[in-house]
Parts: structure tokens; sequence; C-alpha cells
């Protein structure tokens, strides 16, 4: 038996979370299998706001960015899972076991691979690896909670 995955386009990510430009760190998500496993997408350009200090004459995109850009894929993957219509707000909790391996470089195509690790009621916590290509360049462990109150 196939089953088919889902995709999320731009529009419903900015449904789904409250980022915006410049701090939106994906493009879409692919792969989508409920809230088991997903693939975000970051398209890194030149004319992002962080590559004129993170270094100008070498630019590199910040590690932090590629861990908040995996904590939004985790967050818009439970967002969509359980809310049809307006969603309730996912709030990043914990990272650990964070490595940083390649830089990231404008021009790159960033996957962010994320695997549900275990979930207890409305905390959930994710495998995350973030590729460019076939190199892996980094990964962590992410926990997230969703607002039920919102």
């Amino acid at each position: 038996m196939t089953t088919e995955l889902d995709t999320i386009e731009i529009e419903r990510l900015m449904q789904l979370l409250p980022h915006r430009y410049p701090f939106l760190l994906i493009d879409r998500i692919i792969d989508v299998d409920r809230d088991e496993s997903a693939v975000g997408i970051k398209n890194v350009t030149i004319n992002e706001p962080h590559f004129t200090g993170h270094f100008p004459e070498n630019p590199i995109m910040p590690g932090v960015l590629l861990i908040e850009g995996m904590a939004q894929t985790a967050g818009a993957v439970c967002a969509h899972e359980y809310f049809s219509e307006q969603p309730n707000t996912v709030y990043f909790m914990t990272i650990d076991k964070g490595r940083f391996r390649k830089p990231v470089r404008p021009g790159d195509v960033v996957e962010y691979r994320i695997k549900k690790h275990n979930q207890r009621r409305n905390i959930f916590k994710y495998a995350c690896e973030a590729y460019v290509g076939d190199n892996k360049v980094a990964e962590a462990m992410i926990s997230a909670m969703m607002d039920v109150a919102s």
C-alpha cells in the first residue's frame, strides 16, 4: 500500500506560523507524513540580511538559523496536523545534541529532515537533521509545546 505524502506551500506556512521575512526560514515542506516526518526546504540567497554581517567576505548562514529552520519545520507540521483552520501557536522549548558539521552558503538548498521521536500530550520531540545535497550540515533534538489554550 502506497501512502501519498502531503506538501505545505508557502501560503499555508504563513497561516501555520507567526514568522515573517526575514525570520521565516522555510520556503515549503514536502514529504509530510502527518506529524511523524517531513522535509522542510530553505533556498539560501545572498540577499538575506544576516549575510551582511556573517561574514561579508565569506558569507556563512548562522548555525542558530539552521536550528530555527528545523524548529519551524517541526512546528508547522504539528500545527498542520492538528488544526485545519486557525492553528494554535507552537512554542520552541528545548534543543539538545546540537551539532554543526559544514558551513551553509548562499546558493545552497537546505533540507530540514525531521522525524517525531516522541509525544506526551501537547509536547512533541523531533530528531532533526539539516542537509545540503548528501552532506549533513547540522543536527539536533528539538522539542516544542503546542498551546492548546489559544
